[in-house]
């Protein structure tokens, strides 16, 4: 994607994925004996003139708390094509899933490994805001193809109603419009 992969929470700002990664192996490493999810899930609102795309990056301590943060990702225009907006969302997913390669992996997993005994474990997942009952989601037709494409990057997907990193976290920071001024515009349209 063409726009900085930095990321934020409620007390950290411009955060890279190295950091972001240090920052999940801190937070394992406090409870190496615990039940961990990593999720990463992706929300879109749209606006006037833009729509603004949220990807949240949580680990989950099972029963006691959990380490997020989130990206900020701006289309210069109003999208409107349902299956367009959630192939964006699941790409952008991927995108951050995709940096968490085999080694980083490993990172995570040697973390809980010495501890498996004692109930450990690390599972890592792609929540979809997307759901398949035809009655409720207009997504429906197209959560197959989302659900192939998550588990072709190595992570297991999760669709509605069990979403909560895109359906809950991602869409909290979603909600606000953002202020561009047209050289940012511009430069994200590439017309500069």
């Amino acid at each position: 994607m063409d726009q900085p992969l930095e990321f934020r929470n409620t007390t950290e700002s411009g955060l890279n994925l190295d950091t972001v990664h240090e920052r999940i192996l801190h937070f394992m490493r406090l409870d190496p004996a615990a039940t961990y999810k990593f999720i990463i899930g992706t929300d879109c609102q749209v606006h006037p003139g833009h729509t603004k795309f949220i990807t949240g990056v949580v680990i989950q301590r099972m029963g006691r708390g959990a380490w997020a943060c989130y990206r900020q990702y701006v289309v210069p225009r109003a999208m409107h094509s349902i299956k367009e907006k959630l192939s964006m969302e699941t790409a952008l997913s991927e995108e951050i899933a995709m940096f968490f390669d085999e080694s980083k992996r490993q990172d995570m997993e040697n973390v809980i490994l010495p501890h498996l005994y004692q109930g450990a474990t690390f599972d890592m997942f792609i929540h979809i805001d997307a759901g398949d009952d035809a009655d409720k989601n207009r997504t429906a037709k197209f959560v197959q193809e989302m659900v192939r494409r998550v588990e072709s990057v190595g992570m297991v997907p999760v669709i509605k109603p069990d979403c909560y990193v895109a359906s809950a976290y991602a869409n909290r920071f979603s909600k606000k419009p953002v202020r561009l001024h047209y050289e940012e515009r511009d430069r994200m349209d590439g017309s500069l």
